[in-house]
């Protein structure tokens, strides 16, 4: 760890930003570069929350875990730490090595605590596309991991033409024949959704969203990463209800962002490329449920076709600064993701439609 500590750069004296600098080195206010990639930030108080992906060099597996850093003007930004660390026991879900992406922190009025959602890979491989569901009363952690696995065992989602029934020998050998005849509609009729009917739904990408009325959901990349899936939380945002759609079966969409402006909700996505960076698509819809329409994407200028070079992580409204969004991605060194960096822009609405255009530097 104090190897990896040290391997971070270090600014030459404590900086002070007065503008945001996309793509270039973001160094906290003790002067060492920020850790906090595929995150999200939350507003509690006064304050600003940003959490992430702790990343180390040449690898990709979690060996710190989630870390946290609190901002008053989201420019200068002071390390609050680990606040859900990996743990040394090897038999633990988050043993060192476990795959820990994509944190979204959101409170919970009900409970007056703070929930945590992560897509996690456990290091014993034991049962992939997982989510981990941690919480704390403190929006700094430590944060206490109280379950994970995959959601909506037995369960069928709201709508999407799916065939209910026994995942077949006939479905086992479709799914293997990837854009064959008949693969594309056996899809689209639900062929994973019934193969993890048992099991659980596959969750790799996720994202968190809290509407007008508190009421929560969790945005998940699902069906070996050819559907997102939109679930209901329950009221303590612990576990999910059993109702959920899908949005855009076979349209391989991964990296949901949602986020709601003038009473209409908004979806970003990435194409399924893992770590290669692509266009931006944009869904719209007038209700959580749908129906969800393609638009057209909203990065707009040189580079758009590869959102700058990045690959979109969340939304978030700027507090006391009505219609006022900032757009969060990482522009991903896969060979060393520990070198990532991070494109902040605005997102501002033109003839009703979200835009992100590039800048060199900008300012609220």
């Amino acid at each position: 760890m104090l190897l990896v500590l040290l391997s971070l750069p270090l600014a030459s004296q404590k900086p002070h930003y007065t503008k945001f600098r996309p793509g270039t080195l973001w160094f906290d206010t003790e002067g060492r570069v920020i850790n906090a990639h595929g995150g999200c930030v939350l507003f509690h108080r006064g304050r600003y929350y940003w959490f992430g992906e702790h990343r180390e060099e040449f690898t990709t597996e979690t060996l710190a875990g989630v870390s946290c850093y609190s901002s008053v003007d989201l420019l200068n930004w002071e390390n609050e730490g680990i606040v859900l660390p990996v743990s040394k026991d090897k038999n633990s879900p988050l043993a060192v090595g476990a795959l820990i992406e994509r944190p979204r922190v959101v409170y919970n009025k009900k409970n007056n605590n703070f929930v945590m959602y992560f897509h996690l890979e456990p290091a014993s491989g034991q049962q992939s596309g997982c989510v981990g569901v941690a919480v704390s009363k403190s929006v700094t952690g430590p944060y206490k991991l109280v379950k994970h696995g995959r959601v909506n065992a037995g369960q069928w989602p709201m709508n999407g033409n799916v065939k209910h029934g026994e995942y077949t020998k006939a479905d086992k050998d479709l799914s293997n024949k990837k854009w064959a005849e008949g693969w594309h509609d056996a899809v689209t009729n639900g062929l994973f959704v019934r193969r993890d009917f048992r099991a659980g739904q596959q969750c790799s990408d996720i994202t968190l969203f809290t509407d007008d009325d508190g009421s929560c959901y969790l945005v998940y990349s699902s069906e070996d990463g050819l559907a997102l899936h939109i679930a209901e939380l329950t009221d303590d945002y612990l576990d999910c209800t059993g109702r959920y759609m899908r949005v855009d079966p076979t349209g391989q969409n991964e990296a949901p962002i949602l986020f709601k402006s003038d009473g209409l909700y908004w979806l970003l996505t990435s194409s399924s490329s893992a770590w290669r960076h692509g266009a931006t698509r944009l869904f719209s819809a007038p209700s959580i449920w749908g129906p969800w329409e393609p638009r057209l994407g909203p990065c707009k200028g040189k580079t758009a076709s590869k959102t700058f070079n990045s690959r979109g992580t969340y939304v978030f409204p700027v507090n006391g600064m009505p219609d006022t969004y900032i757009f969060m991605a990482d522009s991903w060194r896969h060979y060393n993701p520990i070198d990532s960096r991070y494109i902040w822009l605005p997102l501002r609405f033109k003839y009703g439609m979200p835009v992100i255009e590039w800048q060199f530097n900008w300012q609220l």
